[in-house]
């Protein structure tokens, strides 16, 4: 049950970012789900020192792993395009 549960907030964190980034048309459900996860390990690494896997799913996990996810879209921005949009 853990892993759909982490597909499930994956994609909606990852799907918020790319509308926050506007970069939704480019990106699919996968790729939303893999910015989610990904997102989410980022901002618990930048925000808490660790992993925000511990943390039990609350608004404050749901909003770090939504920054990690706006950075990381950013980031990927940067390196593609050579500037943030």
């Amino acid at each position: 049950m853990g892993i759909i549960l982490w597909l499930i907030v994956g994609g909606v964190i990852g799907w918020l970012a790319s509308i926050i980034m506007r970069t939704d048309a480019q990106q699919g459900i996968f790729l939303n789900i893999i910015v989610g996860i990904i997102g989410a390990f980022l901002g618990g690494l930048i925000i808490s020192g660790g992993s925000i896997n511990n943390q039990p799913l609350n608004v404050t996990s749901f909003l770090v792993s939504l920054l990690g996810a706006v950075i990381l879209l950013a980031i990927v921005n940067l390196v593609r395009r050579g500037r943030v949009r």
